[in-house]
C-alpha cells in the first residue's frame, strides 16, 4: 500500500504520527510512501519489516538520547529494551585514539570506491570555514539536468566546493565534452572534484563550513559530530524524514528537497556560509557537543555489560 497523496497535497500537515505530531508534511514521509518511488523498497516491504520487528526482545539503535528523544519514547512504549549506542562512528573513533594499539584496529569501509587524499592537501590551502563540501552519497543516481542545475547552483554561489563526483553518479551515458565552459572554468577557479573522499576527515576539517548532502544517516549523524551545518537533497528512503528534522527540529541545515533549481542552491549555499552562518553554526555545534557527550553514556552501558 501507498499514500495516495497529489502534488497538490504534499504540504498537508500528519497529524497522528506519534512524537512526530503536526511536524511532518507528506512531502517529508519516506520515498516509499510515494506511487512509482525510486529505490528497493515497497510500503508492503517495510510494513512486513515492521511488524516483524515488534518481536524482538531488544532494538540497538545508532542515535543518542539529545537527538531523538521524543521519537525514542514513543518506541519505549512497544519494546521492552531500546538501547541508543550512538553515534558509532564517534565512539569508534575515541576507543581507537585512547588505546596504544589503535594502528591495529581495522579500518572499516562503507564503499566500494576508493579514496582520493588529494583533496585534504587542497583543503589545506582553503580559508577557515569558506568551503562547502558536496557528496550524496554511493546509492544517489542523478539526472544529467539534475547534475547542471545543481554545478550552476555551486558555481554561481561564488564559493570553493569540494564535490564527490561519482563514476556512477549520473544516469545514463556522460561525457566531460559536454560541459558548459562556464563550469569548466568556474570549478577551475573554485572547485576541486574526487571520485571518492575520506568524508569523516574532510568534515573535520577546518576549511569545511558546509555539507551539501543527501542526508543519508550516515552522512547526517557524521556532520553532526563534526558540527557542520548541512543543505539537504534526498533521494530515498529515510533521507526525507531525516531532512525535515535537520531543519525543523535541530535546526542546523536548510530543507532543498523536491526542488532541483540552480537559482535555489546558490541563495542556499549562501544562506549556509555567509548571512545565515552564524546561526547555523550555534545550532551544529550545540548539537556537536550533545553528541560528544554522549560517549560517556554509551562507555557506562558498555561497562554494565
Amino acid at each position: 500500500m501507498q499514500l495516495d497523496v497529489g502534488n497538490d497535497d504534499m504540504d498537508r500537515l500528519i497529524r497522528n504520527i506519534p512524537g512526530m505530531e503536526n511536524l511532518l508534511r507528506c512531502r517529508d514521509l519516506p520515498s516509499f510512501c510515494r506511487p512509482g518511488s525510486e529505490g528497493n523498497m515497497s510500503m508492503n516491504w517495510v510494513s512486513s519489516q515492521t511488524k516483524q520487528s515488534l518481536a524482538a526482545d531488544a532494538l540497538i539503535l545508532n542515535t543518542f538520547e539529545e537527538l531523538d528523544g521524543p521519537v525514542l519514547s514513543q518506541l519505549r512504549l512497544h519494546f521492552p529494551k531500546v538501547y541508543t549506542v550512538g553515534p558509532l562512528h564517534h565512539h569508534l573513533n575515541v576507543r581507537k585514539e585512547e588505546t596504544n594499539e589503535a594502528s591495529d584496529i581495522p579500518m572499516f569501509k562503507n564503499s566500494f570506491f576508493e579514496v582520493d587524499r588529494s583533496c585534504m592537501a587542497w583543503l589545506d590551502a582553503q580559508h577557515q570555514g569558506s568551503v562547502i563540501y558536496v557528496s550524496f552519497g554511493s546509492s544517489t543516481i542523478l539526472t544529467r539536468e539534475e547534475l547542471m542545475e545543481l554545478w550552476y547552483g555551486l558555481v554561481n554561489s561564488k564559493k570553493q566546493f569540494l564535490w564527490v563526483m561519482r563514476p556512477d553518479l549520473v544516469k545514463g551515458k556522460y561525457s566531460d565534452d559536454h560541459i558548459p565552459a562556464e563550469l569548466v572554468e568556474g570549478s577551475k577557479e573554485r572547485g576541486f572534484m574526487v571520485l571518492w573522499a575520506p568524508q569523516e576527515e574532510v568534515l573535520a576539517h577546518k576549511a569545511i563550513g558546509g555539507f551539501l548532502t543527501h542526508s543519508g544517516w550516515n552522512s547526517t549523524l557524521e556532520s553532526l559530530v563534526a558540527g557542520v551545518p548541512m543543505i539537504c537533497w534526498p533521494y530515498f528512503a529515510d533521507q526525507q524524514v531525516n531532512i525535515r528534522f535537520v531543519s525543523e527540529v535541530w535546526k542546523f541545515g536548510l530543507d532543498m528537497k523536491d526542488v532541483c533549481d540552480r537559482h535555489v542552491v546558490e541563495k542556499m549555499v549562501n544562506d549556509l556560509m555567509v548571512h545565515r552562518r552564524d546561526e547555523f553554526q550555534r545550532s551544529a555545534q550545540a548539537m556537536a557537543v550533545l553528541a560528544h557527550k554522549s560517549e560517556s553514556r554509551w562507555f557506562l552501558l558498555l561497562q554494565s555489560g
